[in-house]
């Protein structure tokens, strides 16, 4: 890092170097993305010391004077607390992901249906588990490795039902490692869930492997590629739906929903209930119980997906009328009914509801601590009632913040 870098500049070349959009670490900072840019461009001064330890936890800077510069009074106390943003399970996949043999290991052959046996188990431990980025993230180091043997070994149809079950375990890869993977180990993840589908030559595969990369697209601020990518990949399964099986028509389902979180997000109201619209006309041709194992697209994830368009829009009654109807129960993936539980707060927030928002935050954290704990938008509304809230209201959002790893001391 140049000596002669401000504060600011400093903060913009770590975000940067990581691959972090703006609005993502205004996120995990609980601040607004004209804050970060007024701090980035110099207009704003950061003095507080708890923005300065949050600015580190995001960034995964153990040292301040990183981030401030050896001469400045702040760099006085220089260790970080890295909170919760710094997952135990990184190192091991780090590893497993960065340093695959490229020859075949001195082991015996790998059965792909064993394969995609386990990896299909191990999503329904990401979708059950309260602590699914711990326990996922202990499996998915002997998943990868195994998965590279796999198809490096086979041959022929059973070469690509390994590459089938690798593009699974790299997807499954990624959605365990958001926001706590380095920048190059997501893009590499995504690039590699895509390139073993194209090798297998599987449209379903295929699909889910763009939606994947989608979320890593639109989460670092290119969204216009993100909804290009899913776009792109529902016009090349839409053909082969007919008699297809029915997760084809799941993934399908997926992606639309994906597209109209991202139009949400950019603030095109028709576009996003437009794709939001296509998503729902799926569910409907499908099972009312049906669920897709990796995605859960199913008519619960619909009806959930429609209180985060309304509150990414901005509409915050509408969202919470959307939530008032639902029964969360019915889906059956712990991770989407704390998410969901989230998306309701965010709604009482926008309303100035923070006693309401306290409530349904505290449920999403019963529900799924570590959701809450990794996920940018949970601890922005962690953050923000810690921050915002009355005096009599302190003790129980410390509690809540310090339990989904917001430092609140100082």
């Amino acid at each position: 890092m140049d000596a002669d870098l401000t504060t600011g500049e400093r903060i913009r070349v770590l975000r940067e170097s990581r691959g972090m959009s703006r609005p993502v670490l205004a996120q995990l900072c609980g601040r607004g993305v004209e804050w970060l840019k007024k701090i980035e461009s110099g207009e704003r001064e950061l003095t507080s010391h708890p923005l300065l330890l949050q600015l580190a936890a995001a960034l995964q800077v153990a040292d301040l004077s990183v981030i401030t510069g050896a001469g400045t009074p702040a760099a006085a106390a220089t260790a970080a607390p890295l909170g919760r943003l710094a997952h135990p399970g990184m190192p091991d996949i780090w590893s497993a992901v960065m340093t695959r043999s490229l020859t075949a290991a001195p082991s015996g052959p790998v059965d792909p249906a064993a394969l995609q046996g386990r990896v299909d188990q191990t999503w329904r431990l990401w979708h059950t588990s309260a602590r699914n980025r711990t326990e996922v993230g202990a499996l998915l180091p002997a998943l990868i490795r195994d998965g590279e043997h796999a198809v490096r070994t086979l041959d022929g149809e059973a070469r690509r039902r390994a590459q089938v079950a690798l593009s699974d375990v790299y997807r499954l890869t990624g959605q365990a490692t958001a926001y706590v993977a380095p920048a190059e180990l997501a893009w590499v993840v995504a690039d590699r869930a895509l390139s073993a589908a194209q090798a297998a030559d599987n449209p379903a595969a295929i699909a889910a492997a763009s939606w994947n990369l989608g979320n890593i697209l639109r989460e670092t601020a290119y969204p216009e590629e993100a909804l290009r990518v899913v776009e792109e990949a529902a016009d090349l399964i839409r053909p082969h739906l007919d008699g297809a099986p029915e997760d084809w028509r799941g993934i399908y389902g997926a992606l639309q929903l994906h597209a109209a979180v991202t139009a949400a997000r950019e603030g095109r109201e028709g576009d996003a209930w437009r794709y939001w619209g296509r998503g729902d006309q799926v569910a409907k041709s499908l099972p009312q119980n049906y669920l897709h194992p990796s995605t859960v697209f199913g008519r619960a994830n619909v009806d959930f997906h429609a209180v985060s368009v309304a509150t990414d829009l901005k509409k915050s009654q509408k969202a919470i009328g959307l939530a008032d109807d639902i029964d969360p129960d019915i889906m059956p993936s712990v991770e989407r009914r704390a998410r969901l539980w989230v998306e309701v707060a965010r709604g009482h927030l926008q309303r100035g509801d923070r006693t309401a928002a306290l409530h349904v935050m505290q449920m999403a954290h019963r529900i799924g601590a570590e959701t809450v704990s990794y996920t940018p938008s949970a601890r922005t509304v962690a953050a923000d009632l810690w921050r915002n809230s009355p005096r009599s209201m302190r003790a129980e959002t410390s509690r809540l913040a310090e339990a989904a790893g917001i430092t609140t001391a100082g």
